[in-house]
């Protein structure tokens, strides 16, 4: 395994925690600022809709400097964002921290994306994403816990300064293990645009919306939902947490190993289960036993999500996939957005706290009806011609002792991506 996905993996933790932390604290920052928990809902809505801003913005900007580099400044602007949180006065400049640490996220997952995914084998690719979000998922069974546990402890400022600290050190591996990779050549923002011609990128994002959505719809307000549905003690969220998390790096790495053999069947198992397990939350979150088991299952589900539909992303705009790779991990945090705004209507409806879950549950119902649109579109298209609004058609030359295109088995696609020089670069001769 090239030591870079390493380094990848060690930022990927550091914003997965600043990410996720925000629920086991949600009731403490809320105090704090003396707000409603709907209202503090909106450091989630907030952090996810910077996400989406800043991930084309800041991958458009990057697309003039080494993708090394962009990495880099994308850290340390994931540092700032953090530092202002932990001393920020009030609740609006806390939100303005947690807005600047968020467009460092969409950026980086999805620059890092097409970096991990040209450092190994094309067979390979899902599994070198998913070992990249292993850092994001194993950042919820660590660095969550440890947060959430440090906040409740010693005030959750202190935690955000943890967090800084842990972005220096995802910092300090980027610099010390990713090779450095030239900037892209030939690829004009134009040609990465017109990914978004291509119906399938465009159904592929809609449902990351939709799935993630439903996973957030309940995930956010789980705090309160524990401990005032189930049962639970304030301390025993950080648990919650945990059990959270490890079902994200269960499903995340069993969502890796079968994307690159089986895509589509992996996300129709993965999103009706999720539905299925969302709307039973709304009973099982009467029980401790159960709603336990039930939060291990909604991150093993939701998360085995994560590296096909970032894979579909890639494998249909393999012309040009910076962008769209980014604009994807945008759209996972669209879905957090719009779950948690939704949510917080709901609760402030006084339909209850597991109102959301029904919501969830909708939301991933939603996501497999586009999967199964999705792949029935894919069958009705020529074997040999190329998609309806492909970038191929965009793409630039290749380049001489370009890997020809190869057909691949399954419903996954077409051709099997090559990911040229010109857009994301065959990295493999830079693995560490």
């Amino acid at each position: 395994m090239p030591l870079a996905l390493l380094a990848l993996a060690l930022g990927a933790f550091g914003i997965g925690t600043t990410e996720f932390v925000i629920i086991g604290l949600l009731p403490d920052i809320a105090g704090d600022f003396g707000v409603s928990i709907p209202t503090a809902g909106f450091l989630v809505t907030g952090y996810a809709l910077g996400v989406v801003v800043g991930a084309p913005l800041m991958t458009v900007l990057g697309t003039k400097i080494s993708r090394k580099r962009m990495l880099m400044l994308l850290m340390g602007l994931f540092i700032a964002g953090n530092l202002v949180s932990a001393v920020a006065p009030t609740f609006a400049l806390m939100l303005a921290g947690r807005i600047v640490a968020s467009l460092a996220h969409g950026a980086f997952f999805g620059i890092g994306s097409v970096v991990a995914a040209g450092l190994v084998a094309a067979e390979k690719k899902a599994g070198a994403i998913a070992m990249m979000f292993t850092g994001l998922t194993v950042a919820n069974v660590v660095g969550v816990p440890l947060g959430t546990f440090v906040g409740q402890s010693a005030g959750w400022r202190v935690t955000f300064f943890v967090v800084a600290g842990f972005g220096v050190l995802g910092l300090a591996g980027i610099a010390k293990l990713v090779p450095e990779i030239p900037r892209p050549e030939g690829v004009r923002l134009r040609h990465e645009l017109a990914a978004f011609r291509n119906v399938q990128v465009l159904l592929a994002m809609a449902m990351t919306v939709l799935g993630f959505g439903g996973v957030f719809a309940a995930i956010t307000y789980l705090a309160p939902m524990m401990t005032n549905v189930t049962g639970y003690a304030d301390s025993s969220v950080t648990w919650l947490l945990v059990l959270f998390g490890l079902g994200m790096v269960g499903g995340n790495l069993l969502g890796g190993r079968y994307a690159d053999r089986r895509l589509m069947p992996m996300l129709y198992a993965t999103l009706g289960g999720l539905s299925l397990v969302l709307a039973l939350f709304t009973v099982t979150a009467h029980n401790k036993v159960a709603a336990a088991v039930t939060v291990f299952l909604i991150g093993a589900l939701g998360f085995a999500t994560v590296p096909p539909l970032q894979k579909r992303v890639l494998d249909q705009a393999s012309g040009a996939p910076t962008l769209a790779s980014a604009v994807n991990i945008g759209a996972f945090n669209l879905g957090n957005a719009l779950a948690a705004w939704l949510g917080g209507l709901l609760l402030s409806a006084g339909l209850g706290y597991t109102a959301p879950n029904w919501l969830g549950a909708a939301l991933a119902a939603a996501a497999l009806a586009l999967a199964v649109t999705s792949a029935a579109l894919g069958r009705g298209s020529a074997p040999s011609g190329r998609r309806p609004g492909s970038v191929t058609s965009a793409r630039a030359p290749k380049e001489r002792g370009e890997p020809r295109e190869q057909p691949t088995a399954g419903p996954v696609a077409r051709r099997q991506p090559d990911y040229p020089a010109g857009a994301g670069g065959d990295l493999r001769e830079h693995r560490g």
